[in-house]
């Protein structure tokens, strides 16, 4: 299994030889795009990878890169360009539009790790070393966030841990009201970190203090960051397996619910459950949760509340078996069984 492992840069005289790598990243870049319109215009074929590898050999000593970092930038710009279907944007080294400070590399030759400090071009940057690399590191990069902070990514792969024999089983509805509800009758509170500092938020912005607007910006994600960690890990360690509903939020997104279904986090939290689960041999499930709040999970009855008008329902009984329900638990303990259920087969019948 892949990896990514995220160490903050310290110093800033190791930012300020980042920058300038990064503008000449942008150069490749935008050497790339000139290619591609070049092609466009003169009716030839999109030039691949490795034509525009081809055709910024030799230029990395000039541009003060890595030979790997050139080729990596050749890479995932023919890349995007085929995920899309055409050009990228032109990627700015200053102004209004200047894009964020990336320096790519494809090879794990090109950097190495020595202590709490990573060696690129014969130059030492230290790291912020929260946890030791376990793994052999495939590639990564350099990469600044709003704030102008550097970090470095690297893509290890890591071993997947032996399936674990022991352990209960969980299924967990993600809601807004409280984050999770799990299988067991526990609920997870949301902390709704955005809605604690939205007035901070909106005052700053009114203000026109753009600092200070990036910097409650990253408050927010490292909280719910860190949050979603402690959540995630304490699940994958008490577990044997776990099954989750798998409620799109891209789709919540478009509605009225939109800034609370961000605000949760709910793709952040399945994508480190499921990573997690591999690394710790944990079984991990994704199910359908269509209908676990309306079916009953002592009978199966569809006789739970109903559509959006009855969102605000959060127990009821049962019209056929009069069991009283919760209505998050009661769904978790529907997408347990769905999750049980996943990957079984039907009996042969004789004669068919």
């Amino acid at each position: 299994m892949i990896l990514t492992y995220r160490y903050r840069v310290k110093g800033t005289s190791g930012a300020r030889a980042l920058e300038r790598m990064a503008r000449a990243v942008n150069q490749v870049w935008n050497f790339c795009g000139g290619a591609q319109e070049h092609a466009r215009r003169h009716n030839q074929r999109w030039p691949s990878w490795v034509t525009l590898t081809g055709l910024t050999a030799g230029t990395s000593k000039d541009l003060g890169l890595h030979s790997d970092t050139v080729q990596a930038v050749c890479k995932e710009w023919a890349k995007s360009r085929d995920a899309a279907r055409r050009r990228p944007r032109w990627r700015a080294s200053r102004g209004a539009k200047k894009a964020l400070g990336w320096v790519p590399f494809q090879a794990a030759r090109a950097i190495k790790l020595d202590g709490d400090a990573a060696i690129f071009l014969k130059r030492r940057y230290r790291l912020w070393l929260s946890r030791p690399v376990d793994g052999k590191v495939k590639c990564g990069c350099f990469a600044q966030d709003a704030r102008g902070r550097w970090y470095l990514n690297l893509q290890v792969e890591a071993p997947e841990g032996a399936p674990k024999e022991e352990g209960p089983e969980v299924g967990i509805d993600l809601g807004l009201k409280d984050l999770a509800a799990l299988s067991t009758g526990e609920k997870i509170a949301n902390p709704k970190h955005y809605a604690r500092e939205e007035a901070a938020l909106a005052k700053a912005q009114r203000a026109g203090r753009k600092r200070r607007v990036k910097a409650i910006h990253a408050k927010i994600a490292n909280r719910r960051k860190h949050e979603l960690h402690w959540i995630s890990t304490r699940l994958v360690r008490s577990h044997r397996k776990i099954v989750v509903g798998n409620v799109s939020a891209a789709k919540l997104a478009k509605t009225d619910m939109a800034k609370s279904v961000l605000d949760a986090g709910w793709s952040t939290l399945r994508q480190q459950l499921r990573y997690k689960a591999m690394r710790h041999g944990v079984e991990y499930v994704e199910v359908d949760e269509r209908y676990s709040s309306r079916l009953c999970s002592a009978c199966g009855a569809r006789s739970g509340p109903k559509g959006i008008a009855q969102l605000g329902v959060r127990s009821w009984v049962c019209h056929s078996c009069g069991v009283e329900h919760d209505r998050d638990t009661n769904a978790a303990l529907n997408i347990l069984v769905s999750g049980r259920n996943v990957g079984l087969q039907l009996p042969e019948i004789p004669g068919l």
